[in-house]
């Protein structure tokens, strides 16, 4: 029963009871009772809680996968001070801890330099980091000394992240991998934190390689709006890059690669000598450079035997100007499919060509 506002219903209570002329010891008491309300502040409170449970809960299973079937382990860990949850291997320390793939001790990489077809201008200058790294007492001896880091530039499919990967497999040192986007987190912090914690795996490691792929993730331009209204956590995990990459704690035997498509949106202090020493341009292939390209996609095609594989490679190259390396490996897997979908024993010309013209226009429309 709704009675409105309690003034109104007193108001109304004595007025009745005055006109069935009841003395005041005869009225009717009135008491209140909020318990309504009270299991409301209940319910707000279980629910907020059942949220934070679900939240913290959410946490440990991202950070500790598999931990919920090692709860015996786990949970005598956690009763021993707490250093479990904010230690800092514990739930909430694993945050600050940089997510990469370390490559040249453990886990190996096929990939090498000769697998890499075409940007050999790139290739040359990369070439030169390893060769540093390998041999760095033929460079001090004249007086060099190593580049701090190369920005690998140039349009998407081009083979950026695939020369990183060729240096991954020819270096003779650690190669530590990581992705920019590995440093954008919601909470404070975190994002310099990682930062610190990856340079300090690779000094530990040193001398290593870091490979940083689509850095624009991190480090554009800082107030990039008129007045500021920037992103501040992103702007001090950038800060804090710029800080390991040439500041009074920098180790010279730590090369620093990093590969982006968008150089224009990166800041300017990210850009200048003594962080990126080089800009690599990667730039889409020519004529010579499909061909080589093709050569090597084509080794694991079964072809016809009418045409050999090179004559294969330089017809192609010539079909495909402004391809990337991405496109003309996908022209290659698009000719096997449609030659299986044919049901044909091996891919001829013709099946490349289509392959050709359905990666430039998309697929066949037939009309009714």
């Amino acid at each position: 029963m709704i009675l409105g506002s309690q003034e109104s219903f007193l108001t109304k209570l004595d007025l009745i009871q005055k006109q069935m002329d009841k003395r005041p010891d005869e009225m009717v008491p009135v008491k209140y009772d909020n318990s309504e309300d009270s299991m409301s502040y209940v319910a707000q409170n279980l629910l907020i809680g059942g949220l934070a449970a679900l939240f913290f809960y959410q946490i440990y299973k991202g950070r500790n996968p598999g931990s919920a079937g090692k709860g015996g382990k786990a949970g005598k860990k956690g009763s021993e001070g707490g250093s479990d949850w904010f230690g800092s291997g514990g739930r909430f320390g694993s945050m600050n801890k940089a997510n990469v793939n370390t490559y040249g001790e453990d886990k190996k990489i096929d990939i090498r330099f000769k697998d890499v077809a075409g940007c050999d201008g790139a290739k040359q200058e990369v070439v030169e980091f390893v060769d540093f790294l390998k041999n760095p007492k033929k460079y001090q001896a004249l007086g060099a000394r190593v580049p701090r880091g190369a920005l690998l530039v140039g349009p998407p499919g081009t083979g950026k992240t695939l020369l990183a990967k060729a240096v991954a497999g020819e270096a003779g040192v650690p190669f530590l991998s990581t992705s920019g986007s590995e440093f954008v987190e919601m909470f404070v912090g975190v994002g310099a934190s990682r930062v610190r914690d990856l340079f300090k795996k690779a000094r530990e490691k040193a001398p290593s390689i870091v490979f940083i792929d689509e850095i624009d993730a991190v480090g554009k331009k800082r107030n990039a709006r008129a007045g500021g209204g920037g992103n501040e956590e992103r702007d001090n995990t950038l800060n804090q890059l710029l800080v390991e990459m040439d500041g009074f704690a920098t180790d010279s035997s730590v090369v620093v690669l990093a590969a982006t498509n968008r150089a224009d949106s990166l800041d300017s202090a990210l850009l200048r000598p003594g962080r990126f020493d080089r800009q690599i341009e990667v730039i889409l292939p020519t004529i010579k450079e499909r061909e080589a390209i093709f050569k090597v996609h084509l080794k694991g095609i079964k072809t016809d035997t009418k045409l050999a594989k090179t004559e294969y490679a330089r017809k192609l190259a010539a079909l495909t100007p402004g391809f990337s390396g991405a496109d003309i490996m996908n022209i290659c897997n698009e000719g096997a499919i449609i030659a299986a979908r044919k049901e044909l024993n091996t891919v001829t010309i013709r099946e490349f060509e289509q392959a050709t013209e359905r990666v430039i226009g998309g697929i066949e429309r037939k009309l009714p």
